[in-house]
């Protein structure tokens, strides 16, 4: 356990500028109300997107994604010192869900008010706006480069 803690060290407790602070925690609290519609009001719209070919259930597999997106979002808002681990992991968890944002794209699967082809294409360039949005309010990106320049430095030395 403890060598996993090392490993992560250069996560915790990046700093960022208070503007930064301010997108990180809206992608949060966007992820927790995203999360929260999973279990209750947009429940529908999300099985909808859920891909043919995943091997689970469409309802398990909202109710878990929703759980995630929950988990995720909160802990980008309660979790500061360690918001750069909390980037990659919501950044990680853009990539897997965008099998379905493809998905509802070649499938025509209306949902969202995305009920046209061109609509649902644009969607798919907002996925990595969202990745985007991770790496840099959490400074996740700019902390695992700085590490691997100073792990680099140490090991020269």
């Amino acid at each position: 356990m403890n060598g996993i803690i090392q490993n992560l060290k250069w996560s915790y407790g990046v700093k960022t500028h208070w503007f930064r602070a301010v997108f990180r925690i809206l992608l949060g609290l966007s992820l927790a109300y995203a999360g929260i519609g999973h279990l209750t009001f947009s429940r529908l719209e999300f099985v909808a997107q859920v891909p043919n070919w995943v091997p689970l259930s469409d309802d398990l597999v909202v109710v878990l994604s929703g759980l995630v997106e929950i988990s995720l979002g909160l802990a980008l808002v309660l979790l500061p010192k360690w918001k750069a681990l909390m980037g990659w992991m919501v950044a990680i968890f853009f990539v897997l869900i965008f099998p379905g944002n493809i998905a509802q794209y070649l499938n025509g699967t209306d949902a969202f008010g995305l009920d046209t082809d061109h609509a649902r294409l644009i969607r798919l360039f907002f996925q990595p706006v969202l990745i985007l949005w991770a790496l840099w309010s959490t400074g996740a990106y700019k902390a695992f480069v700085e590490r691997n320049i100073s792990s680099n430095s140490n090991n020269n030395s």
